[in-house]
C-alpha cells in the first residue's frame, strides 16, 4: 500500500463504479459539480468516485480520470469520468472549492496461482449468462479480457448484482476472492433465469393454446354456420338450444322458463362460468319426459296374476292394487282422468321384516300396471337436498332423487320405490323426511318444485311405493300421507310353497343345475325352514338351499353323486349339519319363575323368556334389579309388576312377604340386544308370579300384553306378527289382551287353527290359564 492521495469525493447514491468502467456523471448536483469543479482547480483532473449507500460512505472507492466535461442529447451538462484503480479512504483534509476532500491510499490487487483457473470458470458462466440475452457483441469483448483482475471488475456493469454486492467488490483488493464471489453469485444468477425461462415457456404455451383453442371454435361456428345455411338448420348452440325448446312438447310454464334461459344464453359471454350452468339446466328439462306417459293395463285379472305369480301370500298387497286399478279403469270409462290438474296416483308403505319381500313386489306391481319401474334407494341419506335437489348457483348442483327417477323412468306416471325410507337420517344439511311431505303427499304433489328445476312438475301419477322394517323411526306427518300395508311375514306353509315354486328354481339356475338332477322334497323344505332357520321372511331359507346346492355340485364334481337325487328331510344333517332351532320352551320353563313372552323386532316377531328370582333376607337392599339392557319402558313394566303382586299377592295365595323383604331380580336373556316395550308386562307379572307360587309357567303357553297397576291387560301392537313367532317356535297356546281380539282376522287361517288363543283382560285370568296347577309348597322355590 502506497501513494497516498488528496482528492476531492464525488458521492454516487445510484452506481457503483469499478475500476476500468467509464461512466457519465451528470452535473446538476451540487455534489458532483463541486467535486468537478474541485479537480480542476487542483490541475489534477481526479476524482475520488464513492459508493453511498442508505446514507452512509463505503469504506473503499475508486480513483476517477475526468476525461471530458460536454452535454447529453437532453441539454444536461456531465462528466465522462473513467475508474483506474482502488484506493482505501482515510482522513478528511483540506484543498479548493466547495468539494469534500480526503486523503485515499491506492489499493494494488493481490494475485495467486488460482486466479487464472477462477478467471476462466468466471468468463465461461458470463459468456453463458450473456448468451441467454443474446449479447454476442459484448461476449467478444469479454473473450478479449484475459487478466483477472479486469475480468472481474467488468461485473460493475452486470445489472444482477446489487450496490452492496459491487460495493464489496470495490473494498476487496484480493482477485481470487472477488472471483470466487462472483462465481457463486452468478451461478444463483443462472439458476434464477432457468426458473424464470421455465414459467415463461409455460404461460406462453397456455396462452398459445387459449389462442389456438378460441381461433379453432371460431372456425368451428363459421362452418357451422355455413354447413347450417346449407342444411336449413341452426346456426349456433344458442339457436339450436332455441330450436329444440320449441320443437319440445312442454308444458307452457316450462317452456317460457326455458326459453327465458335461452335468452340469458344468448346474452352471456362465452368465456362465463354461467354458460355452463345454463346449458346443464337445458339439457336436463329437455331430457324430462314431460308429456310422456306408459298406458296403464286395465286387465285387472291379468294384473292379479301376475302379483301372484311373482309373490305367494301378501293378499293385503294385492287387493291393495287390484283396487287401486280398479277404481282407475272406472275413472278412465267415466272420464275422470285428470280432476282439478291431479290425477289418481297412490303412495303405499309396506311395513315388514326383512326379506319379506317389500322390494321385489315393487317390480311385480309396475309389471301388473304395464309401467316403468324406478327404486330409488333411501338408506343413510342425509341431506334435503338428495330429495329436493341443489339451488343451481351451486358448484356440481344436481336435481333431486326424485326428479333423477322420473327422467331415468322415461315417463311422467312410473312405479318408484322409495326403499328403506326408514332409514333416512338428518343432520346440519337438512331433514329429507321433511322433504319427502310434499312429495308423497296426493293434494300437494302436483306441483312439486325441485330447487333445481325451479319449474312445478307434476307428481300426481306417479305410484309412490315406500318400503320400511320399523315405523317408529318413521315421523307422524310424513307417515300420515302414506297407505299402511303391513307384511307380517310368512307361515311355515307359505315358505314351502315359496322355497319351491320361487327359490329353489332360481337357485338351481344359478347352480348351474336342472330339476332333473336335483329335487328336493317338501318334507326337507319344511324342516329347513322350521328348525334350520327361525325368521320372518325367507332370505335365509334361500341361502340354506343355495349352500346344499352348492354341496351337491361339488359333489358331483369330485364324482360322489351322479344321476338324479332327490334329497329329503333325513339328508339335511349331512349337508347342513345339526338343526340350530329346536323347540326349547318345555327345557326353559321347567322350573318357576321363567315365563315365555312375545316381541316384535324389526326383523320380525320373536319369542323371548322372562326369568326371576328372589335374593337372601340378608343380602342387599329389598325392590327389584332388572339385567338385560332393558330400556326405560320394560323396567317401567317390571316396576308395575312388583308393586301389582305387593299389592294383590294376598288376594292371589302368593307370599307377599317374600317381595316385600327380599330383592327381585328380573333378567330377560341375551343380554347384548337392547329390548324395550310395553308388551311384556304381563309376562313379568307371570314369571314373579310362578317363581312366588313355585308353580311353573306351561310350556307351551306364551303371552304378550301390558300391565296396568290395578291388574288390567291392555292392548299391544303387532298381534300377528307375535303369533307367527310363537307358531314357529312350536308353541300352542297364546294369551293375548281382549282388545286385541279383532287383529285376529289377520293372522293366517292355517296359523290359528293350529293355537289356542285365549284373550284376557285381567292379570288373575292371565296366572290362571299360564301356570301349572299347584303341587308343592309355594315357600320351597322361593326360598
Amino acid at each position: 500500500m502506497t501513494d497516498t492521495l488528496n482528492l476531492p469525493v464525488l458521492p454516487l447514491d445510484d452506481v457503483v463504479v469499478l475500476p476500468g468502467m467509464v461512466v457519465p456523471v451528470r452535473l446538476a448536483d451540487p455534489e458532483a459539480r463541486a467535486a468537478i469543479d474541485a479537480a480542476q482547480a487542483s490541475g489534477q483532473d481526479q476524482v475520488l468516485l464513492v459508493p453511498r449507500l442508505d446514507g452512509k460512505y463505503a469504506k473503499a472507492g475508486t480513483l476517477g480520470e475526468i476525461e471530458q466535461i460536454g452535454r447529453l442529447p437532453g441539454g444536461a451538462q456531465a462528466a465522462v469520468i473513467r475508474g483506474t484503480s482502488r484506493v482505501l479512504i482515510g482522513a478528511g483534509t483540506t484543498g479548493p472549492g466547495a468539494a469534500l476532500w480526503v486523503s485515499a491510499t491506492e489499493l494494488h490487487e493481490i494475485t495467486d496461482t488460482r486466479s487464472a483457473e477462477l478467471a476462466r470458470e468466471y468468463k465461461t458462466l458470463v459468456t453463458s449468462v450473456l448468451q441467454r440475452r443474446g449479447a454476442y457483441q459484448v461476449i467478444d469483448s469479454v473473450k478479449q479480457v484475459n487478466d483477472p483482475a479486469e475480468l472481474s471488475d467488468l461485473a460493475g456493469y452486470a445489472s444482477y448484482l446489487t450496490n452492496e454486492q459491487k460495493s464489496w467488490l470495490v473494498e476487496n483488493a484480493n482477485v481470487s476472492e472477488r472471483l470466487e464471489k462472483l462465481i457463486g453469485w452468478v451461478k444463483d444468477h443462472l439458476a434464477e433465469l432457468e426458473v424464470s425461462e421455465t414459467i415463461q415457456k409455460d404461460v406462453q404455451e397456455g396462452m398459445e393454446k387459449q389462442q389456438r383453442e378460441f381461433l379453432l371454435r371460431q372456425q368451428m361456428a363459421a362452418i357451422r354456420k355455413e354447413l347450417a345455411e346449407l342444411d336449413g338448420k341452426a346456426e349456433s348452440e344458442e339457436e339450436d338450444y332455441r330450436a329444440r325448446v320449441e320443437a319440445a312438447d312442454l308444458p307452457e310454464h316450462v317452456r317460457k322458463a326455458a326459453l327465458a334461459e335461452v335468452d340469458k344464453l344468448e346474452r352471456t359471454a362465452e368465456q362465463s362460468p354461467e354458460v355452463g350452468w345454463i346449458r346443464t339446466w337445458l339439457d336436463t328439462v329437455l331430457e324430462l319426459p314431460w308429456n310422456e306417459r306408459t298406458e296403464d293395463s286395465y286387465d285387472i285379472r291379468d294384473a292379479r296374476a301376475v302379483l301372484d305369480a311373482d309373490h305367494s301370500g301378501l293378499d293385503d298387497v294385492k287387493e291393495r292394487i287390484t283396487e287401486y286399478l280398479a277404481v282407475r279403469r272406472r275413472r278412465a270409462d267415466r272420464g275422470l282422468g285428470v280432476v282439478g290438474g291431479r290425477r289418481s296416483g297412490a303412495v303405499l308403505a309396506l311395513v315388514g321384516p326383512p326379506g319379506v319381500g317389500k322390494t321385489s313386489l315393487g317390480e311385480s306391481v309396475a309389471r301388473a300396471m304395464g309401467r316403468k319401474f324406478v327404486r330409488v334407494a333411501l338408506g343413510g341419506v342425509r341431506d334435503e337436498a338428495e330429495i329436493r335437489g341443489h339451488r343451481r348457483t351451486y358448484v356440481g348442483a344436481l336435481p333431486g332423487r326424485i326428479v333423477r327417477a322420473i327422467t331415468e323412468a322415461g315417463s311422467m306416471n312410473p312405479v318408484v320405490l322409495l326403499d328403506e325410507i326408514d332409514k333416512v337420517g338428518a343432520d346440519y344439511r337438512g331433514d329429507p323426511t321433511a322433504a319427502l311431505l310434499e312429495v308423497l303427499d296426493p293434494a300437494q304433489n302436483h306441483t312439486f318444485r325441485d330447487h333445481y328445476l325451479e319449474v312445478e312438475l307434476d307428481l300426481s301419477d306417479v305410484v309412490f311405493l315406500a318400503t320400511a322394517n320399523v315405523l317408529d323411526s318413521i315421523p307422524a306427518p310424513l307417515l300420515d300421507r302414506m297407505e299402511l300395508v303391513q307384511l307380517d311375514g310368512y307361515t311355515e306353509d307359505e315358505k314351502v310353497v315359496i322355497a319351491r315354486d320361487h327359490l329353489l328354481p332360481r337357485q338351481l339356475e344359478r347352480a348351474g343345475l336342472t330339476a332333473d338332477e336335483v329335487t328336493i322334497e317338501d318334507s326337507a323344505l319344511r324342516l329347513l325352514a322350521g328348525e334350520y332357520t327361525r325368521e320372518a321372511g325367507v332370505r335365509q331359507l334361500e341361502r340354506g338351499i343355495s349352500r346344499v346346492l352348492r354341496k351337491v355340485t361339488a359333489r358331483m364334481a369330485l364324482g360322489e353323486d351322479t344321476g338324479a337325487l332327490t334329497i329329503g328331510a333325513g339328508d339335511l344333517k349331512s349337508y347342513l349339519g345339526s338343526p340350530k332351532f329346536t323347540p326349547e320352551s318345555v327345557e326353559r320353563t321347567a322350573l318357576p319363575g321363567v315365563a315365555t313372552g312375545l316381541a316384535v323386532t324389526g326383523a320380525g316377531g320373536d319369542v323371548l323368556f322372562v326369568e326371576a328370582s328372589l335374593a337372601d333376607k340378608e343380602t342387599g337392599p329389598t325392590g327389584v334389579t332388572l339385567t338385560g339392557q332393558l330400556g326405560d319402558v320394560m323396567k317401567e313394566s317390571a316396576q308395575i309388576a312388583l308393586s301389582y303382586l305387593r299389592s294383590h299377592g294376598a288376594e292371589l295365595g302368593l307370599p307377599v312377604g317374600d317381595l316385600a323383604e327380599r330383592n327381585a331380580h328380573i333378567h330377560v336373556p341375551a343380554g347384548a340386544v337392547p329390548k324395550d316395550g310395553p308388551s311384556a308386562g304381563v309376562t313379568m307379572t307371570t314369571a314373579l308370579a310362578s317363581l312366588l307360587s313355585g308353580r311353573p309357567v306351561r310350556s307351551e303357553v306364551a303371552m304378550t300384553g301390558e300391565v296396568s297397576l290395578t291388574g288390567r291387560v291392555l292392548p299391544i301392537g303387532g298381534v300377528k306378527q307375535k303369533l307367527l313367532a310363537a307358531h314357529r317356535a312350536g308353541l300352542t297356546t297364546i294369551l293375548i289382551p281382549k282388545r286385541n281380539e279383532p287383529d285376529l282376522e289377520d293372522v293366517p287361517e292355517s296359523v290359528l287353527a293350529e293355537l289356542t288363543v285365549h284373550p284376557v283382560s285381567d292379570v288373575r285370568e292371565v296366572l290362571d290359564l299360564a301356570l301349572e296347577p299347584a303341587q308343592v309348597d309355594a315357600h320351597q322355590f322361593a326360598a
